[in-house]
């Protein structure tokens, strides 16, 4: 077949873009189809290491899951890394290609929609079919002008477009309506359709509203899609996920407290960790306390290091971690948190804020250097506990001193990697994706008394869009996505 594209916008942030994308990539895939997916751009901290040797966003990676491929830079071209004073990092294929603040950002755009029609051609050229997520939605007008990731696409590349409205959150039959009447009339009219996303209940109580609002719109409703539930079990897009409370787990026999700080990155880390029984993850946002009990804390990766470690300080939480260590608790830093851990950060160019320096906690006798060089590259190796694990290292900077003589581990080549403080207490890596690894996790569970890891990670991610796909093929008609397909 010719290669075909279909793309899935929404009428806000968190309607579930993302997840349908998936889902289908694995429905189409199912069928042997070589579906491609593709977001022309992105804004999340939370990203993946492609084989390619760049990044691109968590959701993206998943969604080549879902199709059954390796992701690559062509699938989020254009990748927005929100920092702190300085805006957001502009990723442009994989490679950082500077900064930029908000307003400065929406004059760069033309600039980057060659890279995005570019990537878009090569997806298609190895491709039956591609599917193309929106960013927040095209009801923002006034972002219209040189958009290049909702309608401003669209047109430029003449893909259809189904529109998603998020029925959980209340009034869907006004924000898709209301997407209708603010949209231009040529964009409007690149809508062939709409579904109707998270609904709960007896779906004939929603048969008059998807008949209103074919009727105001003119648009082919396409679907109702139930609430699907275990979307927790797949790695979230941004942060929103975050806030959501989680269920009380009665049976825990280990506590993880994880401080939540404003530039949190690849937060993805403690998903393995969160869907295990045995644990309960207490994630600590500004005004608590980090709890008490807690065997172990976590500090994740960081867009802005120096930035969240000062407002580690201006929350308490550094209170907390050395009332923890009194008690002989452990810390494991990751990424960003392993820098806190050290002596000093020093940000000599200001590759992520202003440039200076800043006093880490000094629980890890380290210190580090940022430079405007990245490392993304996919590891292997082995931990000093002597588990293998494999993960991925997305930082910029440079680590050096005294407690890097005892690693964390050793990459598969023998490089050592990351550092352990002089009593084994406090612990940092570069590694993400750590915990995806059953080996690692069932170490560290056993570490702190909580048995080994009950479930699988990976095959449980596997099932999950398996199941995902299942669900959608129920409520949706692929056959009629793909004749809509162009």
């Amino acid at each position: 077949m010719t290669a075909r594209a279909l793309m899935f916008q929404g009428t806000g942030s968190d309607v579930g873009k993302s997840l349908i994308v998936a889902g289908l990539a694995r429905a189409f895939a199912n069928r042997g189809v070589k579906v491609r997916p593709f977001k022309p751009q992105n804004m999340s901290n939370n990203a993946a290491v492609t084989v390619d040797g760049g990044e691109i966003g968590r959701a993206q990676a998943l969604q080549a899951r879902a199709s059954r491929v390796p992701p690559s830079v062509h699938m989020n071209p254009v990748l927005l890394k929100p920092q702190s004073e300085i805006g957001a990092q502009i990723v442009v294929q994989g490679r950082v290609r500077g900064t930029a603040k908000a307003a400065d950002y929406q004059k760069v755009k033309p600039d980057l929609m060659p890279a995005v029609l570019a990537s878009f051609a090569e997806l298609k050229a190895e491709a039956d079919l591609v599917l193309v997520e929106g960013a927040g939605s095209p009801a923002e007008i006034n972002l219209r002008a040189n958009d290049i990731a909702n309608m401003g696409f669209a047109r430029a590349a003449g893909v259809p477009v189904v529109l998603i409205g998020d029925i959980d959150r209340g009034g869907v039959i006004a924000s898709v309506v209301g997407t209708k009447a603010v949209i231009d009339q040529a964009d409007a009219a690149l809508i062939c359709g709409f579904l109707i996303n998270k609904f709960r209940g007896d779906p004939a109580l929603f048969d008059d509203g998807m008949v209103a609002i074919a009727r105001l719109t003119g648009w082919e409703a396409l679907g109702l899609i139930p609430f699907f539930r275990d979307a927790r079990l797949l790695p979230a897009e941004d942060a929103l996920p975050l806030d959501q409370v989680l269920d009380a787990k009665l049976q825990a026999r280990m506590r993880i407290a994880v401080p939540l700080l404003p530039h949190i990155a690849n937060f993805d880390d403690l998903d393995p960790l969160e869907a295990e029984p045995a644990v309960d993850l207490v994630r600590v946002r500004k005004g608590a306390a980090l709890p008490g009990d807690a065997d172990l804390i976590i500090l994740p990766g960081s867009k802005a290091t120096i930035a969240d470690l000062i407002m580690l300080r201006e929350w308490g939480f550094d209170v907390d971690i050395a009332a923890h260590m009194r008690r002989g608790g452990m810390v494991l830093g990751l990424c960003g948190g392993y820098q806190m851990l050290g002596r000093v950060i020093r940000d000599p160019g200001g590759v992520e804020g202003p440039a200076g320096s800043c006093e880490g906690l000094g629980l890890i006798d380290v210190e580090t250097t940022l430079s405007g060089e990245k490392r993304l590259e996919l590891v292997t190796g082995t931990s000093f506990s002597g588990e293998p694990f494999t993960g991925y290292e997305m930082h910029m900077g440079t680590t050096v001193g005294p407690d890097r003589a005892r690693p964390f581990g050793r990459l598969a080549d023998g490089t050592p990697e990351g550092a352990v403080s002089a009593d084994g207490r406090a612990v940092g890596t570069y590694v993400h994706g750590l915990f995806a690894d059953d080996h690692q996790r069932t170490a560290w569970l056993a570490r702190f008394a909580a048995g080994g890891a009950t479930i699988a990670y990976e095959a449980q991610v596997e099932a999950t869009l398996d199941k995902l796909a299942d669900h959608l093929v129920r409520y949706v008609d692929l056959d009629r996505l793909l004749s809509l397909s162009r």
